[in-house]
């Protein structure tokens, strides 16, 4: 692409006349970028994709600019032609969704507007569509409750810290010992960090056998703990396997100890969009805090997560003033406070692109979408289970998790079939063919083996379009391995 130089345009702040030029430019290297790519991830690895990627917007910093439309399109058509696209059926390694088109056209209006979060002068209108949603979504886990409240994080692990914090300064009002947190073995690694971030002590970590976190367990570990401020985490939607704590127990062994709980459905959360689904997550009401997201199973642009409290109190110790931000005179005036709802201070407003999705779907809408990702990995898992070549993993699917492997691994020693699974992915992944999971979890004997896991989020795709990548397994676990990528 050979465009002419507009150093007097490079500078240009992002009107609507200078975006709708630099959107076509945009628009036409994403074209590009997948037409060259041909597939859902770039061929011949990283070293190759390194080449090629520096050989379209190398140097970043030359001496002279080459203009807005040039820089622009080279930057994007690498980016683009370097992708791991989760809009081709066969991305489906990660809990990465492909964002909508309303959610992706509103986060250009978000970049554009660039209101900051952090104050009312810096973000008026936005602060007051942030509100809105984050009332919705409050009242979407804690319906029925007086006065829930939500505030928009950056996704799990911030929503996970904010959580802990919160706990942590409502047992160090009460005069107790530190906060003590039990956390599943199964639980997401944010949950450990963040104890550790806040100087808590090492979390109690519960056994999950199935990979669940067990009641009677947590009941053995809260006894032998003693009494003091503690706080249950629970999954709702683990990373691996899609499963989900049995919520209505843990939350009563938790209460039996005067525990607190707290949940993270940053998977799972937005099965309660469906009427139909959300009944996997019954007891979630009964949690002080609960985590989702929406940049998974929500089809939004990173990042979009949420942090839900049962009580809008509860938020009370995220507050903050700083005269040039939330001054006492302002407040009292009547400006909006708007630190207090994030630990960050500048903070995009991620809020747009939730508020466009949720009022352009309405929650049928969403449920609808919930519900076709769960119900395509149900067909997709017996695809599996009646594939002569391929086993499936008892109790799959999880959520829209699916786990297999190649009955070729099952006839190798544990460990050489560990192998051929991983040589599997990796080939697929050299050849640009397939973006497929891994997960080592136990088998039904309770031994751990490596498992191929798809994680189903498009809001399009059907079992029928994953025909195809049985077929690219199949072949590749008959065929030899390749010198470099077993093990």
């Amino acid at each position: 692409m050979n465009r002419a130089p507009r150093p007097d345009a490079v500078a240009d702040p992002a009107s609507p006349h200078a975006l709708r030029r630099l959107t076509s430019v945009a628009l036409d290297a994403l074209a590009d970028g997948a037409a060259a790519r041909g597939g859902p991830l770039p061929a011949g690895g990283p070293d190759t994709v390194a080449a090629r990627t520096r050989a379209l917007c190398a140097p970043v910093l030359p001496d002279e600019g080459v203009g807005a439309e040039d820089a622009l399109y080279g930057i994007a058509r690498a980016a683009a032609e370097g992708a791991a696209d989760p809009s081709d059926p066969h991305c489906v390694a990660h809990l990465h969704c492909p964002p909508l088109a309303v959610a992706a056209a509103a986060d250009l209006v978000a970049s554009a507007l660039n209101p900051s979060m952090d104050s009312w002068d810096q973000a008026p209108a936005a602060a007051v569509i942030e509100e809105e949603v984050t009332a919705a979504l409050a009242h979407l886990v804690y319906a029925g409750r007086p006065e829930p409240d939500a505030v928009i994080t950056s996704g799990g692990t911030e929503s996970n810290l904010v959580a802990l914090l919160l706990a942590r300064e409502r047992a160090r009002a009460t005069g107790a010992r530190a906060l003590q947190v039990f956390v599943g073995a199964n639980a997401h690694h944010s949950v450990r960090r963040a104890a550790w971030m806040l100087g808590l002590p090492t979390p109690v970590v519960v056994d999950c056998p199935g990979g669940r976190m067990s009641p009677a367990a947590l009941d053995r570990a809260l006894a032998d703990c003693g009494p003091g401020p503690a706080l249950v985490v629970a999954t709702a939607g683990t990373t691996d396997e899609g499963l989900v704590d049995p919520l209505p127990e843990l939350a009563d062994v938790a209460r039996t100890h005067g525990a607190e709980l707290h949940v993270d459905a940053a998977y799972g959360g937005p099965l309660l969009f469906s009427e139909r689904l959300a009944p996997r997550l019954a007891g979630i009401e009964h949690a002080v805090s609960v985590t989702y997201d929406l940049h998974k199973l929500g089809w939004q642009p990173v990042a979009a997560g949420v942090l839900a409290v049962a009580d809008a109190a509860l938020l009370e110790p995220l507050s903050l003033t700083a005269d040039y931000l939330n001054a006492d005179d302002d407040t009292e005036a009547g400006l909006p406070d708007l630190l207090g709802r994030s630990i960050r201070t500048s903070r995009r407003p991620d809020v747009l692109k939730i508020a466009a999705t949720l009022r352009a779907l309405g929650r049928r809408g969403m449920g609808a979408t919930v519900e076709h990702c769960v119900g395509t990995a149900a067909e997709f898992a017996r695809a599996v289970d009646d594939h002569p070549a391929l086993r499936l993993r008892a109790g799959s699917p999880g959520i829209s998790t699916v786990l297999f492997r190649p009955v070729a691994a099952d006839a190798l020693p544990r460990e050489a079939g560990d192998e051929l699974v991983a040589a599997v992915r990796r080939d697929l992944l050299a050849e640009g063919r397939a973006v497929l999971g891994r997960a080592l979890v136990p088998d039904a004997d309770g031994s751990p083996r490596l498992w191929l896991k798809v994680t189903l989020l498009h809001p399009r795709t059907t079992a029928d379009d994953l025909g195809g990548l049985l077929k690219l397994v199949t072949e590749r676990a008959e065929a030899p391995m390749t010198a470099g990528t077993g093990g």
